[in-house]
């Protein structure tokens, strides 16, 4: 069996003496790891860091076999991020979220797509944490979405109302509006105003959407695995200091 594909790298890890296994988030197969034979030499471990465009072709005798890859390199983002740390910080933490909350071998094309474009953003140029931010918090809320664990943002939970909606319940994942969860505020998650696509963008605000986003990430992706938020996710909050 063979497939041939796009997609970008998000892990290199060596395996045996020279070669390496790459697991790629492709546009068309979704997650997918394969062999990459003498990876860890000079030749190709440039090429195979996280966070690069490569272009690739994959076979094996059985789909289930691990399978060894051929890659050529399309874009090489990985360097463009190193004297950067905020930005090395994201590229790290989309790695590591992709890698314990998808399953293998399963499309997700809108998810590629926005890994893309938040890729793009923090390539061009863009060193302020309320625009990275906000984007990658889009993001993750968007892989909650592609694993059927959507949030419900657009009416409250309680009255059906669709204005001033400041907070998320955590158990059902829905808005709530400031009236009715003014009593039970300090039980519910912020609702940052960007998500609902109004109002400009703060710290405070990008904070509020880590949190959200980690809260039901952890609750429903993770937590039935057994597995928890990859210590590279927790360690963004480092990079969004006052």
């Amino acid at each position: 069996m063979e497939f041939r594909d796009q997609g970008i790298i998000i892990s290199l890890r060596k395996y045996g003496e020279f070669d390496a296994v790459i697991d790629v988030l492709t546009a068309g197969h979704g997650r997918h790891a394969g062999l990459v034979r003498g990876g860890m030499g000079r030749r190709q471990r440039g090429t195979l860091q996280p966070g690069n465009e490569v272009t690739l072709s994959w076979r094996g005798r059985l789909e289930s076999q691990l399978g060894s890859y051929q890659v050529e390199l399309r874009h090489a983002r990985s360097a463009a991020f190193l004297d950067y740390p905020a930005k090395l910080g994201v590229l790290n933490s989309v790695c590591a979220i992709l890698m314990v909350s998808l399953g293998e071998k399963e499309p997700h094309p809108a998810l590629y797509d926005g890994l893309l474009s938040l890729l793009d953003m923090l390539e061009q140029g863009d060193y302020h944490v309320e625009g990275w931010g906000a984007l990658l918090v889009r993001w993750e809320i968007g892989l909650l979405t592609e694993l059927g664990y959507g949030l419900d943002l657009g009416c409250c939970a309680a009255t059906g109302v669709t204005e001033d909606l400041i907070y998320v319940s955590p158990r059902s994942g829905r808005a709530v509006s400031r009236e009715a969860g003014l009593a039970y505020h300090d039980r519910l998650l912020a609702l940052p105003a960007f998500l609902l696509g109004s109002g400009d963008i703060s710290r405070d605000d990008v904070r509020d959407g880590l949190r959200l986003s980690e809260f039901f990430l952890e609750r429903y992706v993770l937590f039935p695995h057994n597995r928890k938020i990859p210590q590279a996710r927790r360690l963004l909050m480092d990079f969004i200091q006052d």
